[in-house]
């Protein structure tokens, strides 16, 4: 699944996010999801979370 639909994505979730320092190179970095920072149903761009490490970034892929 992509991390676009706000309602895939809940705390616990396992997912990869591409961080904004690796947004030119699509790095992308996996994590479980703390919180959901974006308010928006859907968002086309992945939708924004921090993981419980405390990095934030848009999801690209869900895991789970």
């Amino acid at each position: 699944m992509n991390g676009t639909v706000r309602a895939d994505i809940k705390p616990g979730t396992h997912v990869m996010i591409v961080l904004k320092k690796d947004q030119r190179s699509g790095a992308l970095t996996e994590g479980i999801v703390k919180d959901l920072l974006t308010s928006a149903p859907v968002h086309h761009r992945g939708i924004k979370v921090r993981l419980e490490d405390g990095q934030i970034g848009r999801v690209k892929q869900i895991l789970d």
